[in-house]
């Protein structure tokens, strides 16, 4: 493979690149496989190279060095994100060493989080951070493997929010190129002549590298208020009036996105001050595809890339022509199932595939089509919204949000100033009523960085009453029953104007295993077969009174001239997947405290002992009937 420098030095006129995160499912990791081939191949231009995540602490290493394997096989140079800091130095040679083998010569090296002390660290003897800074990574792999990799550093236009000011910032950026960084990728922002003034600071300190600046489209209106939130990137007043009117129209939001990223791309280029620019897709296609055609950007010549060995339909596997046949027979029979068939070495192909990665078919359901290609091709009409957790664990985005990651979502300071020293349940559920009545000491919690949802102010003395220091049911996710609210509604609404959204109510909760006991006596003692139970540990251990494949569509919209479209999906895969990541937040909220702390014990006590559990209620008209099964009979 070839370093970018050297790309970026041979290509003629704007270029661009691609930033996508690992899947959190194999069946996500197949479709976005074939997501990226598309982006690559004709009509488009083939990007210089696609940057593949890497989470903080090592956290996602198998799972973001398997897809950069994947893309390497596409034919598409690769970047590998790198952090240093909280792991162990040898998973860092481990990667590079990955790498290596793979024939990736290109590393974004990044810090990650802030090092821990020896105080705050998970076991009692750690070895010391061998990595402090991103500067260190740099000097480490020039030391180690000279000129080999093509290293990339990040570059902020406005201060990380870490930092002390933006001198500050400047003097770190230079120390990261002294080290040797031979190209910059800048985070987001949305002030693009601030940006280009940046860009002039750097030049004046004696910062010669490439700039490649980050462009992230807007998907929706929830997760770019929440993005800001986390980076705290300032945003013109311009943006924030024109997203107003239209914050409630998700289809509106995302059209918006992409024409603001095609402007700043046009201006961007017309400044003279960068080369290319870096697409933060969110695993995500439609809006990158739009602005690449708002930008008239095309392959000169074919570019065509391989795509994912598993079909995204089912197929049949061709016959070969043995005479029984006419040509014209067997031409009529390839136009009739052009796209469902695939060849005997293709259904090879796809069986060894099956076999090594154990992944759900991934069948997405049919799209309606764009104004950019016909209907099936594209993005799928359940994946065009950064839906989180909640959405089908086929698609490539699930689980994801704004592209922050897994984990703490604030600052360590700022969590311990909102959350304070908690030393017993009675002092977690003050913490998480706190929230919820909004008082100003306490706007987040470890689960939740935003305010409490309109939404959820409907069903807030529900909650207060699960969250109380008597029930101790720490609720992280909720919604009330909507019996067809219309789809521009303030409080309920989502998605094209002129439609109705329903759903389901459902809550999820954390309880110690003999409530989860109680619960599933009583829905078999009731017979209540209307509620679906999820309920797992950190351990594993997994309880359901729902048959296995069974798929709940708990939030659903009809508008004019679609499918009924399924946004909030809760079924077995997807849970055990948050599951883990909800834990993991427990353990991780418990290393802002002292190791053998009273605070650290506790934390630490209930993300080993205490069981997530989800509860759906089917009936939508009967909006009070998952209420009441949960407090009802505490309340007697």
């Amino acid at each position: 493979m070839v370093h970018l420098t050297s790309l970026i030095a041979a290509h003629q006129g704007p270029f661009h690149t691609y930033e996508f995160f690992p899947p959190r499912t194999d069946a996500g990791l197949a479709n976005l496989l074939d997501r990226i081939g598309r982006l690559c191949s004709a009509p488009f231009p083939a990007p210089l190279a696609v940057s593949v995540t890497w989470g903080a602490g090592g956290g996602t290493a198998d799972r973001t060095l398997g897809l950069a394997e994947e893309v390497v096989k596409l034919g598409v140079e690769v970047i590998l994100h790198l952090t240093c800091t909280n792991m162990p130095k040898a998973k860092v040679d481990q990667a590079l060493s990955k790498a290596k083998e793979l024939g990736i010569q290109n590393i974004l090296a990044l810090r990650g989080d802030q090092p821990r002390s020896a105080e705050y660290a998970t076991t009692p003897n750690p070895e010391p951070d061998f990595f402090t800074h991103a500067d260190d990574l740099v000097r480490y792999i020039r030391a180690e493997h000279g000129s080999y990799f093509c290293i990339g550093v990040a570059g902020y236009p406005t201060p990380h929010p870490d930092s002390e000011s933006a001198e500050t910032e400047m003097h770190w950026l230079k120390v990261k190129c002294d080290a040797g960084a031979d190209f910059i990728v800048t985070q987001l922002f949305y002030d693009v002549p601030h940006f280009a003034e940046w860009v002039k600071d750097c030049r004046a300190k004696g910062i010669t590298q490439p700039i490649i600046p980050g462009v992230m489209p807007i998907q929706s209106f929830s997760s770019f208020r929440r993005l800001v939130n986390l980076t705290k990137v300032p945003v013109p007043d311009s943006i924030m009036a024109d997203l107003e009117p239209i914050r409630s129209d998700d289809a509106a939001v995302k059209r918006y996105g992409a024409q603001l990223a095609t402007n700043m791309v046009r201006r961007l280029l017309a400044s003279g001050v960068v080369p290319g620019v870096h697409f933060c897709t969110l695993n995500l296609e439609k809006s990158v595809r739009t602005i690449l055609e708002n930008l008239d950007w095309k392959s000169p010549t074919p570019n065509a890339r391989q795509s994912s060995p598993l079909p995204r339909h089912n197929q049949l596997i061709d016959i070969d022509d043995d005479g029984a046949h006419s040509h014209g027979q067997l031409a009529a029979v390839a136009q009739e199932f052009s796209g469902m068939s695939i060849s005997p070495a293709k259904a090879s192909q796809l069986a060894e595939w099956g076999l090594t990665h154990s992944a759900l078919p991934p069948a997405p359901k049919k799209s309606t089509g764009t104004p950019s290609g016909p209907p099936g091709q594209g993005e799928d009409s359940w994946d065009e919204y950064p839906n989180g957790r909640f959405t089908d664990v086929r698609s490539p985005a699930y689980g994801e949000i704004d592209g922050w990651g897994s984990g703490l979502k604030i600052t360590a300071a700022q969590a311990l100033k909102e959350w304070g020293t908690p030393t017993t349940p009675a002092d977690l559920s003050n913490l998480f009523t706190a929230y919820l009545r909004a008082l100003p000491s306490t706007p987040t919690t470890p689960f939740c960085d935003l305010p409490l949802s309109p939404e959820s102010t409907t069903i807030l003395p529900h909650l207060l009453a699960l969250n109380s220091a008597v029930m101790q049911h720490w609720t992280v996710g909720s919604q009330p029953a909507v019996d067809s609210a219309r789809s521009d509604d303030a409080v309920h609404g989502w998605g094209p104007t002129g439609g109705y959204v329903f759903q389901k109510a459902f809550v999820e909760f954390f309880v110690p295993a003999q409530e989860v006991e109680r619960l599933e006596e009583r829905l078999k003692r009731t017979n209540n077969e209307q509620i679906s139970m999820y309920a797992a540990n950190k351990e594993g251990d997994f309880r359901t009174n729902t048959p296995k494949d069974a798929v709940n569509a708990v939030t659903w919209g009809v508008f004019p001239g679609q499918e009924i479209v399924q946004s909030t999906i809760i079924e077995e895969t997807s849970f055990l997947a948050w599951k883990e990541e909800a834990f993991d937040i427990w353990s991780e909220w418990s290393l802002l405290y002292p190791r053998g702390s009273p605070a650290r014990q506790l934390l630490e006590g209930i993300a080993s002992d205490w069981w997530l559990v989800s509860l759906i209620h089917h009936d939508y008209k009967d909006t009070g009937a998952l209420w009441r099964f949960l407090l009802e009979e505490k309340e007697a």
